[in-house]
């Protein structure tokens, strides 16, 4: 009786022992189901998922946890925002090839929602904690081929960052891996705090309380390449239990951490405390978590606590302060300890005046916020500085990443936000007037001294120079007076403000008009680089001897020039009249001209589509300023690529205002019997009827935006056999919907496909046959910086459709000059 007794015993333990097996798995496959007491475990042991109750809630939830780990370890729930209710409920994978959670009544609670698809799929726990369903026939095991995997929980992380696991942006698909807290310790829904990737032009690494910026860690761009990596990154110093990598391209941003030592158990908790990201260590010997490091660490810490222009500085009390130039906006509330409403600047600055526009340093400081904010990964510090001096927004510059580096710009604007002083931080470089700037080392009294003896020895020279003026120039100037009064239909001399230069000065600083100095030649003259005694490079425009016409486009030139100021417009330095010689000074623009680059085989390749667009922007700025915000309203009537001049950082600047036309009160349009331009940039109504407005403009524009984004002449003789330029090649391709082959293939690294078929899109727009069809500039800036909806467009004005308009043109009676793409032409046409 006892024998079969014990056996009845046996048996009952082998079935329970044989139960407890059958109810772990390794896999699940479309035709099993995970039922609630049965788990999927990987298959090292370390991670297990299945059913389970958090604390004492009565609610069920899906997650994964450590198999081995005493404390019960949650690192992922499936449904935390949709509890289950009862334990009938089973994960199975569906028809559809989707893992789903459904309840006893077979509702969906639940799905992974793969938009990829196979006929074997199974679902796989891997032993890095990641939850994967993948194709059966791939291979097992494989831990890091994400782009094999139909779906996986790595991409959607709950409130704890695993080895291995990003945190940031797949570019792609627009997947936004971020962690979100639990709401408490027995609810796993969705709490306040989250953390994630911010995508400014710099990203940083942010957490946030419900809709607001709760902490900073710092830019990425910059720290990734740097030896000293903390210098940028908060939180993230060199240690010996992991390693972390940062990684931004186009397809995806975001940072990773792996684990030095497999043995050790290292984990990122989001939770719900002010310690809201936490590290977390686990200890075998004493079975618990040990705290290895949490965030914010301190009160300078919270994000822009001491508010706009204000400096934290753990242990000083208080901890805020205005940084030097600046002064509470609310002292009121400063004194009571409330910094909210921040800092504000002293006086104001004397934008764009070197003398009195300064910068002081200040040591270890966390980077601003970079919410407004450009950077170069490649401009060195002074001319970071410089690039600072140009802009009358830009507040403060740094090196981008550790201060050990060569290169790298970084550049604020408007308000400097989140500042705190740290042992890891980095020098920056605050805006301030230069008066207000305190000497470190005690020499203050000096720099006054030296100021007075420099501001008498400014006003002794500017007398000095005066007198000159009046004595030495004065010949010139009645030169020009007379010059101007050659033509009584005009006035325009009264506004002439140019300084005046004479030839020896000429002569002297293009070394006699060397043939080593020649720049070019265009319809007008030949252009000289020279050097003036201060230094200064300048560009020198002279009128050639056997232009006819060209006296009365330099005298447009000149009178022009002395009224238009823009960014992207070239500035004139002055002129020369003097024997027979008319010459304009230009500031020297190191990088010559647009053409010379899009149309070189080598130099394009140095174009990227960033540079493109900002190339393209800034000359529709120039534009938009000629058309609406200068004094008067200016059509330029030759913009082109040769025409376009590149500064030492490839700004585009517009020139040649020979054949501009000012207009005055409310004229839009004007007629003329002589036809100038160059053959392949002019608007068809312009070419043929002599009708001119800004849309003709506009026009010359868009065949401009075609050859950028192309890197193909508008007259070049290469394109399909129907097509006979440029815009006939670029609009056969939008009506056969291949209009992205027009793009230049050296741009294909580089290139945001949509935007560039959107820039190509506005400027068929802007070649429309009829002028009242094309956009008007404002409208041309707005749509290159937005992303609403724009018109489809009409068929343009192809002007060289036919081989007979092009010789009825080249054959009118009368003066022809012409050099395609390159020289202006002039046509005379007899009517």
């Amino acid at each position: 009786m006892k024998i079969v007794y014990t056996m009845l015993v046996v048996t009952k333990l082998l079935l329970l022992f044989l139960f407890k097996l059958s109810s772990a798995t390794d896999t699940i496959t479309q035709s099993e189901s995970l039922s609630d007491g049965s788990t999927l475990i990987s298959k090292d042991g370390t991670f297990e998922l299945g059913f389970f109750n958090p604390g004492n809630s009565p609610n069920r939830y899906v997650g994964i946890w450590y198999k081995n780990i005493q404390v019960k370890t949650v690192v992922w729930v499936a449904n935390r925002d949709n509890p289950i209710k009862d334990k009938s409920s089973k994960l199975i994978i569906n028809k559809q090839g989707n893992l789903v959670l459904l309840n006893n009544s077979d509702s969906l609670l639940w799905s992974t929602n793969a938009t990829k698809k196979t006929s074997s799929p199974i679902v796989q726990l891997l032993n890095n904690g990641n939850l994967v369903l993948r194709d059966e026939k791939d291979n097992e095991g494989v831990e890091e081929e994400e782009d094999g995997f139909l779906w996986q929980s790595f991409d959607y992380p709950c409130d704890t960052l695993l080895p291995g696991m990003k945190l940031g942006w797949n570019k792609k698909t627009g997947i936004n891996r971020r962690l979100t807290a639990w709401k408490n310790w027995e609810d796993p829904s969705s709490g306040e705090f989250t953390n994630s990737i911010k995508l400014n032009k710099n990203p940083e690494i942010v957490f946030w309380k419900g809709s607001v910026e709760f902490y900073r860690a710092g830019p990425m761009i910059g720290i990734m390449n740097s030896a000293v990596m903390s210098k940028g990154v908060f939180g993230l110093r060199p240690n010996p239990l992991y390693n972390y990598t940062f990684v931004y391209n186009e397809d995806e941003v975001y940072y990773m951490y792996n684990l030095k030592n497999s043995s050790v158990i290292s984990i990122v908790v989001l939770n719900q405390t002010l310690l809201v990201r936490q590290r977390l260590t686990w200890i075998p010997e004493t079975k618990t978590w040990n705290l290895y490091q949490n965030l914010p660490q301190d009160s300078c810490d919270a994000y822009n606590i001491c508010g706009a222009n204000a400096n934290c500085v753990i242990g000083e009390s208080p901890i805020c302060e205005c940084l030097d130039g600046f002064t509470p906006k609310s002292p009121n509330r400063w004194n009571a300890m409330d910094w909210s409403q921040g800092c504000v600047r002293i006086g104001n600055w004397t934008c764009g005046v070197k003398s009195r526009d300064g910068f002081r340093r200040v040591a270890k400081m966390k980077s601003p916020d970079t919410t407004n904010y450009w950077l170069n990964e490649n401009m060195t510090l002074d001319k970071c500085k410089d690039m600072c001096l140009q802009n009358c927004s830009c507040t403060a510059y740094s090196i981008l990443g550790a201060d050990d580096g060569n290169n790298g710009c970084s550049i604020w604007f408007h308000d400097l936000k989140d500042l705190r002083v740290s042992e890891v931080g980095q020098d920056l470089y605050v805006r301030a007037d230069v008066s207000d700037i305190d000497d470190k080392h005690g020499n203050m009294k000096k720099v006054i001294v030296a100021v007075s003896i420099s501001a008498s020895f400014v006003i002794v020279m500017v007398l000095l120079a005066f007198y000159i003026y009046r004595t030495k120039y004065k010949v010139n100037e009645d030169k020009v007076n007379s010059m101007w009064m050659e033509d009584n239909s005009e006035s325009e001399h009264d506004d002439f403000e140019l300084p005046f230069f004479d030839l020896a000065t000429i002569l002297d600083a293009t070394n006699d008009f060397s043939i080593d100095n020649k720049l070019g030649e265009g319809g007008f003259g030949s252009v000289y680089k020279g050097k003036l005694v201060d230094g200064q490079e300048v560009a020198v425009k002279r009128l050639s001897w056997g232009s006819g016409q060209g006296t009365k486009e330099f005298k447009n030139e000149v009178i022009l020039c002395a009224k238009l100021q823009h960014r992207n417009l070239v500035k004139v330095i002055g002129c020369c009249i003097e024997k027979d010689e008319k010459m304009l000074l230009y500031e020297y623009m190191s990088n010559t001209s647009l053409d010379s680059f899009i149309f070189d085989p080598i130099q394009s390749k140095s174009l990227d589509w960033s540079l493109r667009f900002n190339i393209l922007y800034g000359i529709a700025r120039g534009l938009l300023y000629l058309h609406q915000d200068s004094r008067l309203r200016i059509i330029h009537r030759d913009l082109k690529a040769s025409n376009i001049l590149l500064d030492k950082d490839m700004n585009p600047k517009i020139s040649d205002f020979g054949l501009a036309k000012m207009f005055g009160g409310d004229q839009t349009e004007g007629k003329t019997n002589r036809i100038i331009g160059t053959y392949g940039y002019m608007a068809p109504e312009y070419a043929i009827d002599g009708l001119f407005s800004s849309k003709s403009d506009v026009f010359s524009f868009g065949v401009l935006l075609l050859e950028l984004i192309s890197g193909m002449k508008n007259r070049t003789r290469t394109y399909h056999q129907h097509d006979h330029n440029l815009i006939g090649h670029a609009w056969r391709l939008w009506k056969e919907g291949m209009i992205h082959t027009l793009i230049d293939e050296n741009l294909m690294e580089t290139c945001n496909v949509n935007e560039a078929l959107r820039c190509i899109q506005i400027g068929l727009l802007c070649l429309q046959h009829h002028p009242d069809d094309r956009p008007n500039m404002t409208s041309v800036v707005v749509m290159l910086k937005s992303n609403n909806v724009i018109p489809q467009p009409q068929e343009p004005g192809y002007l060289l459709k036919t081989a007979p308009i092009e010789r009825e043109l080249f054959s009118s009676d009368g003066e022809t000059s012409s050099s395609i793409n390159q020289v202006t032409i002039s046509i005379l046409d007899v009517r």
